[in-house]
């Protein structure tokens, strides 16, 4: 599978078949009574090494709680929207550098991490779109500080969407991390396939985290220890760990994401950033407008599709000028 033709979803599996490595079950063995070298390599990290508290956020009239991660004390708010079957950990690498020029706030959405709605499975454009609004109210109220949405795939269509209602008078900047709408519309015809050709059950956390490292869809092994948990939940029923999210089940809302996606992001009126893993990815519409310098691109190779948590692999000069030009 080429990943240049699967621009953004599902996020978590775009690069799987990048590996010649075989995907090994999880049910192979029995787990080991103590831990191996294996096991403590791929043992969950603590968010806390990364972000400096997290807070739910319960919406008003409403059985809605987000849950949101969150570092720095001064500076704008760079409010970070991650990628379908991620959470908000995805950032937690990114976090940990950004946090020295500004605030982080990196929030599990609808139907992820642990954040609980009335109806996880409702992921269309408006519902995710309104979600984030409402949780910038009940954070700051009618006078928000300076922000700069940052989402990635399925997060970069919620942040671009939302810039384009022109709505958030406080929006500062806005970074899309590699998601293009020619790329992401020709992908939805594969994503079942590609849904239900991915492992479905993990007999422990540590073998879903050396599965996702292995099979490509998270280079980074620490980004993986920290943000894997958080997309798992443990179905006593199965006696085992399953997905968090129900991708399959929210096929209605795909097209939804990124139809017209192109022109929304030229047209947000702010300063605008489109991280890319290739060049590859530009379709017409951002090729003509990134040669009219309606935006700017960075390319960051050897990074795959969720180039946020490969932050060893992006300069700080790269990664502060992001900021600093916005």
């Amino acid at each position: 599978m080429d990943s240049s033709n699967l621009g953004s979803v599902p996020e978590e599996e775009q690069h799987r078949e990048e590996s010649n490595k075989p995907v090994v079950s999880a049910f192979a063995s029995l787990p080991d009574r103590r831990p191996t070298k294996s096991s403590e390599k791929y043992s969950p990290l603590d968010w806390s090494g990364f972000f400096d508290r997290e807070e739910d956020v319960c919406i008003p009239d409403s059985n809605d709680v987000f849950h949101l991660y969150m570092a720095g004390t001064e500076g704008p708010v760079v409010f970070c929207l991650h990628g379908g079957g991620y959470s908000g950990l995805s950032f937690a690498l990114s976090a940990s550098k950004i946090k020295e020029k500004a605030r982080v706030v990196a929030m599990d959405l609808r139907g992820h991490g642990k954040s609980s709605t009335e109806n996880d499975l409702d992921l269309s454009i408006e519902t995710m779109c309104n979600d984030v609004f409402a949780v910038l109210k009940a954070l700051y109220g009618d006078s928000p500080p300076a922000i700069v949405l940052v989402g990635h795939s399925m997060g970069g269509s919620v942040a671009v969407h939302i810039a384009a209602k022109k709505t958030l008078r406080s929006l500062a900047g806005l970074v899309v991390v590699d998601v293009v709408e020619g790329t992401a519309m020709a992908s939805l015809v594969h994503m079942q396939k590609i849904l239900s050709g991915r492992m479905q059950h993990f007999s422990s956390i540590e073998k879903a985290i050396e599965w996702s490292v292995r099979g490509g869809s998270l280079r980074n092994i620490d980004s993986a220890r920290v943000s894997i948990p958080t997309t798992l939940k443990y179905d006593d029923s199965k006696n085992c760990y399953v997905y968090r999210a129900r991708l399959e089940e929210t096929e209605q809302y795909w097209r939804g994401w990124y139809e017209g996606l192109s022109e929304k992001f030229l047209s947000s009126p702010v300063p605008k950033l489109l991280l890319l893993a290739g060049t590859d990815r530009l379709d017409r519409a951002l090729t003509i407008g990134q040669m009219q310098g309606k935006f700017q691109m960075v390319v960051v190779r050897h990074t795959g599709h969720a180039i946020q948590v490969h932050i060893n692999y992006i300069s700080s000069d790269v990664l502060f000028g992001i900021f600093i030009y916005l």
